[in-house]
């Protein structure tokens, strides 16, 4: 493939914080008749992401949940405060993977069944933008990913059949040397649909739990894979997505924690966030959503305290995983020339999931056990019975966590998981954007422990792993040529560097922003995937050096600014593909 002159080589342009480590790492190779070279070792690279957590959710970005491996990776790395995501599943992932904002690598909204013709929108994951797995392949690494894919368009497909029909954007097909996961989003952790070891369906296997499945297949790839030659590996965990699944064992350890309720959990977050320096002075802690009510009125108090603690057992056990594989990395002597990345696809998750209404008593009918056998690949998302036979339940009332249960832990949690900023995941105010990402790496750096206050985004990852592995983007892929990345490496901010850009942008279903700077400008449509004129003077404007949390909106201050910027973000939104928006619009 041919190649356009990529980020700056690691070894030519890193100071000594980092340069020296890698020299450390000299090693001589050579070949039949050929000269003996220095040259560098190269990292290997693990990408961890999780799914629908909070800011802090993690130990150490203040949570209470045990996290004790990914605070190990804090502790002995870097945290990135001020890092985002996309909002939403899979822009996040196609924003990773390709270095791209999600509208030009055609994930505008989710990769589901093709809904638009816009470029931006066919929700497919685009042939012009090559993927990280594909680019360090050729730049020698071996390949490897364990867990949610959902880049892949589904094209009117329902069942594993009519998937296979086309597996050009499955894993494999996209860079990936060994993949074991789902294709699709939501699915249950007991017997997710679309399991896939490579390119071949499977059913789940007795004792299956789908984290763990996740985290031990990693291991088992880290384990097999042969000396002397560099991975990278994608680690893309489905927790803490909805259904809220994890063993009763897991569930225990939490009984009782949230019984203090939403108002208090998020006053002790915001309090240790203090205490460890996640947030500065400036952070306020957001007023509770109008639509949350408070905790003393809650008339289902134990079933709400259920919902969290099942949802805390998936993070927990999600960071167990992450523990194994950081224990497979030492067995092997991997760890100090492994740069371990941790982030998240976006924020808390408010959506109600099929809790809106009380739950009903199973009918005489749906007491009756109807199994599958065991060697059966699912033929859908959510099936109406677990595979042993048992009715699904949802509704108020059902209490989270076995293999027949099918509900999320709603707005009222969600607005804790996001603890100290408002509003959600699909929403690109700073709850629905805002991730913790936490940087380790021994051998490469210096400062261990510290805060990293530069914004960062998903779109740097790619040049960021490129300028590690001392590899270029293509100008061409596979025949077709490529869209370069939007994003900046991240190197020079471990050097606590400032890095250089002008803007951050976002769109996800008419919820619009722009970072120029301190200054954010955002807007949320009062429907979403609807744009009508009300919504083009919805314009809200904060100072985040200021007012982080986005409590004090300056808009009509500064009326100017805001102009400026909105025009900004309709300039880059054509460019992006984000506009001309794929949805019905009679008022634009």
């Amino acid at each position: 493939m041919r190649k356009r002159t990529g980020p700056r080589n690691l070894l030519r342009a890193a100071p000594a914080a980092i340069l020296l480590p890698l020299t450390a790492f000299l090693i001589l190779t050579s070949c039949a008749g050929g000269d003996r070279a220095a040259v560098p070792k190269q990292p290997n690279i693990i990408l961890i992401l999780s799914d629908d957590i909070g800011y802090s959710d993690i130990g150490s970005f203040g949570s209470e949940i045990s996290t004790p491996n990914l605070d190990r990776l804090a502790a002995g790395g870097v945290r990135f405060t001020n890092f985002y995501n996309t909002a939403r599943c899979s822009p996040s992932r196609a924003s990773l993977l390709t270095g791209l904002y999600p509208h030009q690598a055609a994930m505008g909204h989710l990769a589901t069944r093709p809904l638009w013709d816009e470029p931006g929108y066919l929700d497919d994951l685009n042939k012009d933008a090559a993927t990280l797995a594909e680019v360090l392949r050729e730049s020698g690494y071996s390949t490897y990913m364990t867990g949610k894919w959902h880049l892949y368009g589904m094209n009117n497909a329902s069942t594993p059949e009519e998937l296979a029909a086309d597996k050009s954007n499955w894993p494999v097909q996209r860079g990936f040397d060994r993949f074991f996961g789902n294709l699709s989003g939501s699915c249950s952790y007991w017997d997710p649909f679309t399991l896939l070891s490579n390119n071949t369906f499977v059913p789940p296997g007795e004792g299956f739990y789908y984290t763990d499945a996740i985290s031990d297949t990693a291991v088992k790839f880290i384990r097999e894979h042969p000396e002397g030659k560099p991975f990278f590996f994608y680690v893309a965990y489905y927790a803490a997505h909805w259904p809220l699944h994890a063993p009763e064992e897991a569930i225990e350890k939490y009984s009782g924690v949230y019984d203090i309720g939403w108002d208090s959990l998020r006053v002790l977050r915001f309090n240790r966030q203090q205490e460890l320096g996640v947030i500065t002075p400036a952070h306020r802690l957001s007023e509770r959503t109008e639509t949350i009510i408070p905790w003393k009125d809650e008339p289902m108090k134990e079933w709400q305290s259920r919902r969290m603690e099942t949802y805390a057992a998936m993070i927990d056990i999600m960071d167990q995983g992450i523990g194994r594989i950081i224990a497979a990395l030492e067995e092997k002597g991997e760890l100090d020339n492994t740069v371990i990345l941790y982030m998240q696809d976006n924020g808390g998750c408010a959506e109600p999931v099929l809790t809106n209404r009380m739950a009903m008593p199973l009918t005489e009918e749906q007491k009756v056990l109807k199994p599958m056998p065991a060697d059966q690949v699912l033929q859908v998302r959510k099936p109406e019975y677990t595979r042993d036979g048992r009715f699904i339940r949802t509704g108020r009332g059902v209490m989270a966590g076995p293999a027949d249960t099918w509900l999320g832990y709603g707005e009222e949690w969600a607005n804790a998981s996001n603890t100290p900023f408002r509003l959600y995941k699909s929403l690109v105010h700073e709850g629905g954007i805002s991730t913790p990402m936490i940087v380790h790496w021994p051998e490469g750096l210096e400062q261990k422990g510290t805060m990293i206050r530069e914004p960062g985004h998903l779109i740097d990852i790619m040049p960021t792993c490129l300028e590690l592995a001392g590899a270029s983007y293509p100008e061409e892929f596979n025949g077709t040529k490529t869209i370069p990345p939007e994003g900046v490496s991240l190197l020079p901010a471990l050097r606590g560097e400032k890095l250089d850009r002008e803007f951050l942008f976002w769109e996800h279903e008419a919820s619009r922003a722009i970072r120029m700077g301190s200054w954010k400008l955002v807007a949320r449509a009062a429907t979403p995937m609807y744009f009508t004129p009300e919504d083009e003077e919805r314009w809200e404007l904060y100072d985040l050096d200021n007012d982080p949390s986005e409590t004090n909106n300056l808009a009509d201050e500064e009326p100017d600014r805001v102009k400026e910027m909105a025009a900004r973000w309709e300039e880059e939104a054509l460019r992006l593909r984000a506009i001309p928006w794929p949805w019905d619009n009679p008022g634009r």
